[in-house]
């Protein structure tokens, strides 16, 4: 008898916990829909920089690095992955339609991070190289991380004034299938193709000189 009273008040305590993990388990109308296609929908635009990267809090910062503009569009048709893609100038704030920008012209794009030991090395170097090739190759730093103050800051730690883009979302590193590594610098042919993407850090002008004339046929 009281085996079967102990049996009654244990089968009793088992459903009141049931009735309590029902009670607070998440009910489905309030789970992110996915579509049917294994992720959330309706997610949020990619974030390029944090909140509180705004022009006023970088004003001072953009006036201290001085960095010379990013190119203006060159009025050539985009192509490539990178078509469509806008991005905020790290100089100014202005905005960048960077296949446009770079359409027409044998470019490099060097993916970096302010946080980045090697890219400290090689950004002067690029700039550099920027500066004996002149015209003849169009050089955009891509600044692969939210934190665009640091970005600012490094560059006036650096002495390197190269015009740049701020892609915190890294966009560019997918779109041009770049391994998740920091520095990478992209070698993109006038017709907007990637000719070549290299994951390693230059350390002279005459390793960039060298891989610019194989892939994109341009002597220095």
């Amino acid at each position: 008898m009281r085996s079967s009273s102990a049996g009654r008040w244990s089968l009793a305590v088992l459903v009141v916990v049931v009735a309590l993990i029902v009670a607070i388990w998440p009910r489905d109308a309030e789970a992110p829909d996915s579509g049917g296609s294994g992720r959330p929908t309706g997610t949020a635009a990619p974030v390029d920089r944090r909140a509180q990267d705004d022009a006023q809090a970088l004003a001072p910062l953009r006036a201290e690095a001085n960095l010379q503009p990013c190119p203006a569009p060159t009025g050539t048709e985009p192509a490539g992955p990178l078509t469509g893609m806008t991005f905020e100038c790290v100089g100014d704030g202005s905005s960048v339609d960077l296949a446009a920008a770079l359409a027409g012209r044998p470019a490099i794009l060097n993916l970096w991070a302010w946080w980045c030991g090697p890219c400290a090395e090689e950004l002067p170097v690029l700039q550099e190289y920027a500066r004996r090739a002149g015209d003849r190759v169009a050089l955009v730093t891509v600044h692969t991380d939210p934190n665009e103050s640091n970005a600012l800051s490094r560059l006036v730690e650096y002495g390197v004034q190269i015009p740049g883009v701020q892609d915190g979302s890294a966009r560019v590193q997918a779109a041009v299938e770049a391994p998740p590594v920091l520095p990478v610098t992209v070698l993109v042919r006038p017709d907007g193709s990637i000719a070549k993407v290299l994951p390693q850090p230059f350390r002279s002008v005459e390793e960039i000189a060298a891989a610019v004339e194989t892939h994109l046929g341009v002597s220095i």
